[in-house]
C-alpha cells in the first residue's frame, strides 16, 4: 500500500472518530511530507502497520490528545483486522460441495 493513500485513509477514519484537531494536524503534516516526490515510493503494509509508525513519531508521545486519538484508531484497525481473519477461516472451512463424479462412484458402488 501506498504510503500517501494510507495516511489519506488514516485522516479519514479519525475525521470519522471525531479525533483531535492536533490529530488531523499532525496528520496532514506527515501526509504532506510523505506527499513529496523523493518519497514517492514509500510503502506500509497494512494500515495498522502506518498508524504504529504515526503512535511513535515524537510529536504524538509528547501530545496525549494525538496518542489517544491513534491509541482509538489502532483498537479499531485490530478489531477489523481480527475479524478480517475470522471471516477467512470461516470461508476455508466451510464445506466444499462433492463433484458428480463422487455421485457416480456411489452409485456405482451400491448397484455392484
Amino acid at each position: 500500500m501506498n504510503v500517501t493513500d494510507g495516511l489519506k485513509m488514516l485522516r479519514e477514519r479519525l475525521v470519522a472518530n471525531n479525533a483531535n484537531p492536533a490529530t488531523i494536524k499532525h496528520v496532514d503534516e506527515i501526509l504532506k511530507r510523505a506527499s513529496v516526490p523523493s518519497a514517492g515510493g514509500a510503502s506500509a503494509q497494512s494500515l495498522l502497520q502506518l498508524n504504529r509508525m504515526l503512535m511513535r513519531h515524537p510529536t504524538t508521545s509528547s501530545n496525549n490528545y494525538i496518542y489517544n486519538d491513534l491509541a482509538l484508531l489502532e483498537e479499531q484497525l485490530e478489531a477489523s483486522a481480527v475479524d478480517s481473519v475470522k471471516r477467512a477461516e470461516d470461508e476455508f472451512n466451510r464445506p466444499q460441495p462433492k463433484l458428480k463424479k463422487y455421485y457416480k462412484d456411489q452409485k456405482e458402488k451400491k448397484s455392484s
